[in-house]
C-alpha cells in the first residue's frame, strides 16, 4: 500500500463519513471531495508522464520523448565526466601521485633477456677478444655470467624507468591531451552504443524506477492542502 493509495483511501473514507456522520457532515463532504481532488489529480499527472492516455494531449511525454532523454544523457555524461580536459587532469594527477598510469612493467616483463645476452656474447665472440676466449673454453666460459647478466640488466632497465628524467621524456612523448582526445572518442563510441539499444519502454522504466516512488508525495500533499481548502470552504 503505496502513500498515493492510502491518500485517496483516506480521502473516500472521509468522504463517506460527510455522508453518514451527524457531526458537521457538509464540512466533512467539503474536506474529503477537495482532498480526493487535490490527491487524484496529481496521482493523474504523476501517472501521464509515464503512460498515455487517450484524449489527453501531453500524456506518455516521457516514452514519446525518449530520443530527446537519450540524447540528455549522453549531454550529460560527455560534457560533464568524459571531458577531454577532466581525462587529461586525471592522467597528470596520476602521474604526478606515482599512480603509474603510464605502467611500464609490462613493458619490461616482455623484454628477452635471453636474447640480449646471446646478442651480447655474439658481439664479444666477434671481436678481438673472441679468439682469446677460444682458448678459454669460448662462450661456455661465459655461461656463469648469464644470470647476472640478466638480473643486472632488468635492474638497470627498472631504475631507468622509474627516473624522474626518463618519465618528463615519456610524458613530453605521449601527450596527455592527445590520450584524453583518444580516450574520450571511445568513451562516447560506447556510449552511443549502449543509447541505440535503449527502447522507449527502458527509458521509461528507467527515469520512472528513479523518481516515481518520491513523486507519490506530490499526491500526499495535493490531498492535504486539497483537505485544508476544504475545512477552510466547510467553515466559511
Amino acid at each position: 500500500m503505496n502513500q498515493s493509495f492510502l491518500t485517496n483511501l483516506i480521502s473516500l473514507v472521509v468522504i463517506v463519513a460527510g455522508y453518514v456522520s451527524p457531526y458537521y457532515p457538509e464540512t466533512l463532504k467539503a474536506i474529503g471531495f477537495f482532498a480526493f481532488s487535490g490527491a487524484i489529480t496529481n496521482w493523474l499527472a504523476i501517472h501521464m508522464l509515464f503512460e498515455k492516455v487517450p484524449f489527453l494531449y501531453g500524456s506518455g511525454i516521457i516514452p514519446a520523448r525518449f530520443q530527446e532523454f537519450k540524447a540528455s544523457i549522453k549531454a550529460l555524461m560527455m560534457e560533464q565526466f568524459f571531458t577531454v580536459a577532466n581525462i587529461e587532469q586525471f592522467i597528470e594527477r596520476e602521474e604526478a601521485q606515482g599512480g603509474r598510469v603510464l605502467n611500464l612493467e609490462p613493458l619490461l616483463n616482455a623484454v628477452d633477456y635471453d636474447k640480449v645476452y646471446e646478442g651480447l656474447v655474439a658481439s664479444i665472440m666477434n671481436s678481438s677478444f673472441g679468439g682469446m676466449l677460444l682458448m678459454m673454453g669460448g662462450e661456455e666460459a661465459l655461461q656463469p655470467l648469464k644470470q647476472p647478466f640478466t638480473d643486472k640488466m632488468r635492474l638497470t632497465l627498472e631504475e631507468m624507468a622509474e627516473s624522474d628524467r626518463f618519465k618528463q621524456a615519456l610524458r613530453q612523448g605521449l601527450n596527455a591531451h592527445r590520450i584524453g582526445e583518444d580516450l574520450t572518442g571511445k568513451i562516447e563510441a560506447v556510449i552511443d552504443n549502449r543509447l541505440a539499444e535503449l527502447t522507449p519502454k527502458m527509458v521509461k522504466d528507467m527515469v520512472q524506477g528513479i523518481i516515481k516512488r518520491h513523486l507519490g508525495w506530490l499526491v500526499v500533499w495535493g490531498g492535504v492542502f486539497g483537505g485544508v481548502l476544504g475545512a477552510v470552504f466547510g467553515f466559511a
